[in-house]
């Protein structure tokens, strides 16, 4: 099979879809892969570390689109690549399709199998492909709160960590999945008094026991959510339905009666956001005010530690790169019903349950 791997576009977006190494694993396994010029140079890999590994570099992102039987992406097409694709075509990225009805209706009509990275599950029902940009994400999203708390950004001046005979800055975690778990372990380290509310008891109950006294932990209920967010002066927002839209946890009004200058980052922004006033960001503009409140609902937030992000992401998607290219898609797909969940669009249909409720359009098992 030819692999694709074209420049992501998106704002400020400075990862790529595959390592050199990762290239060079797929020339062993018998594929061919051609890279647009300059793809990893924002991760600092240049094209001479492609080609040493074995692969091809393009004239440019049309012939890459031409030539490939399966497109390798980090980020959801922008609209300006759609035309690109081609009939049976396969594209292997993230998604997040819930919140792009555009993309969706655009991608139906080129007739390709979709294959997204946030929606493959493992078999121990976890997301692999999702987990490690998560924890990117979540670590992010304190470091980038505590920075617009700051008082030159528009935030509280608050010190997270505060100092002796000062309370240290309150934090408050909506959600203890990949992104609210990464996002507790930095504020916790911090020395910020840390809370987080999740429906599930039981995983409440596994961070009491980790953190002990460094840690509140309640219920999710409309109530707990109100006096919390209200109390705090950095609100994160880690909420995931995979494949679907998130739901809105924290209403307009709840935000109105926030601290002024307290901080909203939402995570859940990919999937819509879990805020009533979420609307989606970009590194060139991150940040907005609402009723006095910071919000900072940038959709690609680990686009800006490429490096890091582009090794992770690789190590969770190659394996599952050289199935799709070895076996093919259908036998792939037939072979592993994990890797069939991430299978959002196929030939002309909606093959995800969330994204088809999304935009009330008709949903196809792909089994």
């Amino acid at each position: 099979m030819i692999i694709g791997v074209p420049k992501e576009i998106k704002d400020h977006e400075y990862r790529v879809s595959l390592t050199p190494d990762g290239a060079a694993a797929l020339r062993h396994a018998g594929h061919e892969v051609w890279v647009e010029p300059s793809a990893g140079q924002g991760s600092g890999f240049s094209d001479d570390e492609y080609r040493n590994a074995g692969a091809s570099i393009a004239e440019s992102k049309e012939e890459v689109f031409a030539k490939a039987d399966m497109i390798v992406k980090v980020k959801e097409p922008l609209l300006s690549e759609s035309p690109l694709f081609r009939p049976g075509q396969v594209l292997f990225t993230y998604l997040h399709l819930a919140s792009y009805p555009e993309l969706t209706r655009s991608l139906l009509d080129r007739n390709i199998t979709a294959i997204a990275y946030e929606t493959t599950v493992a078999k121990n029902g976890g997301l692999p492909m999702l987990k490690p940009m998560s924890e990117i994400a979540g670590r992010m999203s304190v470091q980038v709160g505590a920075q617009y708390l700051e008082k030159t950004h528009g935030g509280r001046g608050v010190l997270l960590a505060g100092v002796p005979g000062v309370e240290a800055g309150r934090v408050v975690v909506l959600g203890a999945g990949v992104v609210g778990t990464s996002a507790i372990r930095m504020a916790v380290g911090l020395g910020a008094q840390v809370t987080v509310l999740n429906l599930d008891v039981d995983r409440l109950r596994y961070l009491d026991d980790l953190y002990g006294g460094r840690l509140a932990t309640r219920a999710a209920s409309s109530a707990a959510i109100e006096q919390a967010v209200c109390n705090a002066d950095l609100v994160i927002g880690a909420v995931l339905v995979p494949g679907a839209k998130a739901p809105k946890l924290v209403s307009r009004s709840i935000v109105s009666k926030m601290r002024q200058g307290a901080v909203i980052v939402d995570v859940s922004v990919d999937q819509g956001g879990c805020f009533e006033t979420t609307r989606a960001t970009t590194h060139s503009d991150p940040v907005y005010t609402v009723d006095g409140v910071l919000h900072y609902c940038v959709a690609n937030m680990p686009g800006i530690v490429p490096r890091t992000s582009t090794q992770a992401l690789t190590n969770a998607t190659l394996p599952y790169m050289i199935r799709l290219a070895s076996e093919g898609v259908d036998q792939a797909i037939r072979s592993d019903r994990g890797l069939a969940a991430g299978v959002n669009i196929k030939d002309g249909r909606i093959t995800c349950q969330g994204v088809a409720d999304a935009h009330g359009l008709p949903f196809t098992p792909v089994l």
